[in-house]
């Protein structure tokens, strides 16, 4: 058995080049999202909105009564966010319930419940606690149970998935102390030893780890006769010898989080444990993630709803200057933006949801921009929350009831909701990797032309064929449905406010982005990959653009039910109007900005060209490196893992 690697040194391309290679390449099934980023506003693919079936529904709202009793009588989230704890009581009780295999099929005894209803239960379960949504989603979204749903052997699902559903907690182990989106420089290894590997390394925020039984660990096989090597997933019993849970992180939200540092030393795992093949690992993780980003706006929604109510009751109740306070504009203002944002972000959720339980769909980008959107969108609401509370939503919620006032947690809110800008994928690097699939069609005819290391044969091959490409989708840009004014009169039914016109401008604007996009692969070519603020600004107008269409969409299907249409149709038009400004304040900053600027004053802060402007200030931080010491070796530290049983 050969030693442990070192962490890898490597360049910027080749970085670049390993999350390249886990990307899934192939498009088999339609997206709403990439055509929207093309220019081609495809309302068929949405509407008439998509439903779950019978079967499905029935079994997801008789759960959903249970879990809601449980949420008001055995989850006190008081007691949590005091504790910083969920206590085993409430942990067992949700595995009685059955919650830990919400996602699970019903034949290894999970509960089989659609995406739509999974999402409504962590909705529900994280405005009781978020930190108890956050176990839940880090058990099944992305730990064990979903990477051995779309990539384990049989005999992984009948071993594994069975303990999943009832008893065993599982968490994520690909983060470490040194390697954020950076995968590439990846540590932990799993080096082969017969029939098994032996795992060294150390990972950072393992989400679950100080309470699970089972781990998804990614880790490093080095290349070697009969082993192709690369990044590899592997299932890992916590309880294995040579694991050492070595801290219980604290944070400034999620207080209840039970997420750790996980030292491997010299763990043997079976073979038969491996997930997929040999260097797939990474491929694992991002599919794994494709659907089960969907979980984390699922709480954003629920928090969203929550935000409504108190700011609904709060201001109502709330008097200044002779009436409530929401009937001052000032407030108003904040409390619609609340009310149409939070109907927005449902409707999206729930579209993207259905459409990942029908797979009539490639949904990668729909579920990529529900997570961007859903946790900059729901921060919002909830700094908008504490701002109409003024000092009250300063104030901690003891300390309310403290002095015989409703004991409103609203600055929790904030705290807990601040992680999900960082959760699963931060704003940063989801607007990369929304980005780098919104230009895929340009890049796969047009590539080479802009690849520095290709042939001259290869880029005139690569010229020819974007010509041909292009001369095709160009002269579609110019013109379209959203031109016509009478264009989606399905959305301006008798009697109702007409929403087609926000179908219009999306359709209008769906082009727009597209020329944008072409414009600046022409003018930056190969720089195009450094120019993070204007992918950025292009993929925040898609989001935008995404939202509207699953607001008018959501609308004019509640319409159609009778189930409180009429509002429906006027927080769709609110939100549409709304984002309609945002929109075009992004188009506007897609030239007009100061990113250029921006770059020069980072190398002169870099380079201390401006140090003298820190003087004057005192620095509390504590002493210590800015990253931890990784190298693997034995544990110097006491295990904190702590199974519930």
């Amino acid at each position: 058995m050969s030693a442990p690697t070192k962490k890898p040194a490597v360049t910027e391309r080749e970085a670049r080049q390993v999350a390249e290679a886990a990307r899934e390449q192939d498009w088999r099934k339609p997206s709403f999202a990439k055509e929207l980023f093309l220019g081609r506003f495809r309302l068929d693919l949405i509407h008439p909105h998509p439903m779950p079936a019978d079967e499905d529904a029935q079994r997801g709202e008789e759960f959903l009564a249970k879990l809601r009793d449980f949420c008001e009588t055995k989850i006190d989230g008081a007691r949590i966010e005091r504790d910083a704890q969920i206590p085993d009581e409430t942990i067992n009780g949700l595995k009685e319930l059955g919650a830990l295999g919400m996602k699970i099929d019903t034949k290894y005894g999970g509960l089989g419940l659609t995406q739509v209803y999974y999402n409504k239960a962590l909705a529900l379960v994280g405005s009781a606690n978020p930190a108890v949504g956050a176990l839940l989603s880090a058990h099944q979204s992305i730990g064990v149970p979903q990477p051995l749903k779309l990539f384990g052997t049989q005999e992984q699902k009948d071993t594994f998935l069975p303990r999943c559903a009832r008893t065993d907690i599982s968490a994520f182990l690909l983060t470490e102390p040194d390697v954020g989106s950076d995968p590439a420089r990846l540590a932990t290894t799993a080096v082969p030893d017969g029939d098994s590997y032996i795992l060294d390394g150390v990972k950072l925020w393992t989400t679950n780890g100080v309470v699970a039984d089972l781990l998804v660990v990614m880790a490093r096989v080095p290349k070697s006769e009969g082993h192709k090597g690369g990044i590899t997933a592997f299932v890992v019993e916590s309880a294995s010898e040579g694991i050492t849970v070595e801290n219980r992180n604290a944070f400034m939200g999620l207080r209840g989080l039970e997420n750790g540092v996980t030292r491997f030393h010299q763990v043997r795992v079976p073979a038969a444990n491996r997930i997929g093949p040999e260097g797939a690992g990474l491929k694992i993780a991002l599919t794994t993630l494709n659907t089960g980003r969907l979980s984390l706006p699922a709480m954003c929604v629920g928090a969203g709803k929550w935000c409504l109510k108190i700011a609904r009751e709060w201001s109502a109740a709330r008097e200044q200057w002779g009436k409530p306070v929401a009937f001052h504009e000032a407030v108003g203002s904040k409390i619609s933006f609340i009310a149409a944002t939070t109907f927005a972000l449902e409707a999206l959720l729930d579209l993207s949801s259905q459409m990942a339980d029908e797979d009539r769909n490639d949904i990668r980008i729909e579920a990529a921009l529900a997570k961007l959107y859903g946790s900059e969108m729901a921060w919002l609401m909830a700094d908008e929350l504490v701002q109409i509370r003024g000092g009250r939503g300063f104030e901690t919620a003891e300390s309310l009831a403290a002095r015989g006032e409703r004991a409103v947690p609203a600055e929790q809110i904030l705290r807990d909701l601040r992680i999900n800008r960082i959760f699963e994928g931060s704003t940063e690097i989801m607007h990369l990797l929304i980005a780098r699939e919104a230009v895929d069609a340009h890049l796969s005819v047009a590539g080479d032309l802009i690849d520095p290391e290709k042939s001259l044969q290869d880029k005139a091959k690569a010229g020819a064929n974007a010509g041909v490409f292009y001369a095709k989708w160009l002269p579609k840009l110019v013109a379209g449905p959203g031109q016509l004014p009478r264009s989606y009169a399905d959305f301006h039914p008798a009697g109702h406010i007409d929403l087609s016109g926000h179908l219009r401008y999306v359709e209008r604007s769906a082009r727009k982005l597209a020329r944008s996009t072409f414009y600046a692969m022409s003018r930056w070519q190969g720089r195009m990959e450094t120019k993070q603020g204007f992918l950025s600004r292009i993929v925040d107008i898609g989001a935008e653009l995404f939202a509207m269409s699953a607001a008018c969409v959501r609308a004019e299907l509640l319409r159609s039910t009778g189930d409180h249409g009429r509002e429906a149709y006027q927080l769709a038009d609110a939100f549409c109007r709304q984002a309609r400004i945002r929109v075009e304040e992004l188009f506007d900053r897609l030239w007009t900005n100061t990113d250029d600027l921006d770059r020069k004053v980072v190398k002169g802060v870099l380079g201390g060209t401006y140090a003298w402007l820190e003087e004057g200030v005192i620095d509390p931080s504590g002493d210590g490196a800015w990253i931890a010491d990784a190298t693997p070796g034995p544990a110097k530290r006491d295990n904190v893992h702590r199974p519930i049983r």
